[in-house]
């Protein structure tokens, strides 16, 4: 997948540190109310994506999922540089419905892409603001190791197990974040 991931870690990065520059110049209130709503939306994409997938596929066929797909990255990229959670299950959501392979590969994608997302955002933070640094190591070793176990579970979880734990955790988050 090595073309498709630089034509979409570009579009990722780029995201990443948009999200970035807009967690430093935004107040906190601007995206409270709508990250649930874009995590349930990552959910709802993961569930339907078997059967958009064939009418996207159809109509916007591309080895790489075309302009679509690197906008759509390049939009959760600005996410996940702002905020972060759950951004695995919109990226999953929008590669499932974008490309015409198996969930494992889309899964495979979305851990590079979101690995790079997060360190062009990280790269931000460090440049110009203080950094917990004891908190956001323990974090970063938590998410290596994280999505290690994720991606090798998830290449032997047949696509239906996939879908049903992409959206448990999904909902999970999004219940969480909406009830505080």
């Amino acid at each position: 997948q090595r073309d498709r991931l630089i034509r979409l870690g570009i579009a990722g990065g780029a995201g990443g540190l948009t999200g970035a520059i807009l967690l430093l110049w935004l107040p906190e209130s601007v995206f409270d109310a709508v990250v649930p709503v874009l995590i349930l939306l990552g959910v709802v994409l993961v569930l339907v994506q078997p059967h958009l997938a064939r009418f996207v596929v159809r109509h916007h066929a591309s080895p790489h999922g075309g302009v679509l797909l690197a906008i759509g990255v390049y939009l959760v990229g600005i996410y996940g540089g702002y905020f972060g959670a759950a951004q695995g299950v919109l990226l999953l959501g929008l590669l499932g419905l974008m490309l015409s392979e198996g969930l494992q590969r889309a899964n495979a994608a979305k851990n590079v892409l979101a690995l790079l997302i997060n360190l062009v955002a990280a790269l931000v933070f460090i440049a110009v603001a203080g950094v917990a640094w004891l908190p956001a190591l323990l974090i970063a070793a938590g998410s290596i190791v994280g999505g290690q176990i994720g991606a090798t579970v998830g290449r032997r979880l047949p696509d239906f197990w996939m879908r049903l734990v992409v959206a448990v955790v999904g909902v999970v988050v999004a219940a969480r974040l909406l009830l505080g």
